[in-house]
């Protein structure tokens, strides 16, 4: 078997490079900036959280924290930089918030890696409250309910980046993106990243050949705290703010949504996920209260129907594909895709009615169009593209079953 040389491994990191210069000249907006800017900070933050939940099957309810101690220990040195005047230009100060999140992976770890499985999960579950309630507690530290500011224009400048303007921010973003999705990447392919994925996989085996699963779960979860850690410093440089609810319970929640809904088994899934998450965040809340129910409906089905994710479904497509060809895939992607788009579709519609029936029998617009969800066709017409999906779909289920039958 033929291993693919450096050059073929390093060609998806050149595409990745590619994308990221072009991306600013693609959308130039401001708020295209901005969302991007988020996306960055989110995509670190969810690989290093993978490096725990898909590398080593380690499941976290408490990763925020070295998101928030990370990004404190970097709000705190941005404000020294100003009122000092310290000589640390502000695209370094993220190295303090890696700093900060692997000592804070290194005391909590130090305990917790001590157990695995459901007890570990609850431990994280644990300690992630008693942080968050200590960020309220320790105003000094923490700086209460408002937080603790910084500027990321104080300071020397490097390389003349200036760090005002969100087209700016770009680009510290983008950097620190690359190199830390690169060195997470790179950590996959030592003997310590395929330890972490042995120990996943069987612990005993592990160390019936003379390992400690313990060790490996605990150098696993410095690495990752000091990553998210990392992820928090670039969160504190773009919005220039850091408020205990970075601590809480509700970021390290949306990073377990946005790596499952990715894909934990592949390591671009996180950061498929969340650009999923953050664009339903961003965009799609301006349109309706009823996203975070849609962000919800579309994990449990992640689970329950494609606990690949994203990039599982993206992988087995293709795969599906080489061993098909076009002749093959296309017709069921067709269907299958049809069938999707009417469930999907249709359950949007009925769930919007629904909401707009609880608050005042307001109208639905529908590609310009006005919907009255008053009257009795409009529901006879959405229940019937639900059916119609619904047919599809089965349709295609038992065609391929049959296809299987015939092959077996």
């Amino acid at each position: 078997m033929r291993h693919p040389s450096t050059l073929t491994r390093l060609l998806p990191w050149l595409g990745f490079a590619l994308i990221l210069i072009a991306l600013p000249y693609l959308f130039p907006t401001r708020t295209a900036l901005v969302l991007m800017n988020a996306i960055g900070v989110n995509a670190v933050f969810a690989l290093s959280y993978n490096m725990l939940l898909g590398q080593t099957g380690m499941l976290s309810f408490g990763h925020a924290v070295y998101y928030g101690l990370g990004g404190y220990a970097t709000i705190h040195l941005l404000a020294a930089v100003k009122s000092a005047g310290l000589p640390i230009p502000a695209p370094l100060t993220p190295i303090i918030g890696f700093m900060g999140g692997w000592a804070a992976g290194a005391l909590i770890g130090w305990f917790s890696c001590r157990r695995a499985g459901t007890p570990f999960a609850m431990i994280s579950l644990g300690v992630g409250e008693l942080v968050a309630a200590a960020g309220l507690m320790f105003k000094a530290l923490f700086g209460g309910e408002e937080g603790i500011s910084g500027d990321r224009t104080s300071g020397p400048l490097l390389f003349g980046l200036q760090m005002g303007a969100p087209g700016r921010v770009y680009w510290f973003i983008a950097g620190w993106l690359f190199i830390a999705a690169f060195a997470m990447w790179a950590f996959t392919k030592t003997p310590l990243g395929r330890l972490a994925n042995a120990v996943r996989d069987n612990p005993e085996r592990v160390q019936f050949v003379g390992f400690d699963p313990q060790r490996v779960r605990y150098l696993v979860f410095m690495i990752s705290g000091g990553f998210a850690g990392l992820a928090g410093g670039m969160g504190a440089v773009n919005y220039e703010i850091m408020t205990p609810e970075s601590l809480s319970a509700f970021p390290s929640a949306a990073v377990l949504i946005a790596t499952f809904i990715g894909g934990v088994r592949l390591f671009h899934g996180p950061i498929l996920g969340t650009v999923f998450l953050t664009l339903m965040q961003s965009m799609l809340s301006d349109y309706t209260q009823a996203w975070q129910l849609y962000v919800g409906g579309v994990f449990v089905l992640i689970v329950m129907f494609a606990p690949g994710g994203f990039a599982g479904m993206i992988h087995a497509g293709r795969a599906k594909l080489a061993a098909t060809g076009w002749g093959g895939f296309l017709p069921r992607f067709l269907g299958g895709a049809a069938a999707k788009l009417a469930l999907g579709f249709g359950a949007i519609i009925l769930i919007e009615m629904i909401v707009r029936w609880r608050n005042g029998a307001r109208p639905l617009f529908l590609f310009g169009a006005s919907l009255p969800i008053t009257s009795v066709t409009a529901w006879i017409i959405t229940l019937a593209l639900l059916g119609a999906g619904a047919a599809l779909k089965i349709t295609m289920q038992r065609a391929a079953e049959r296809e299987a039958g015939a092959a077996a």
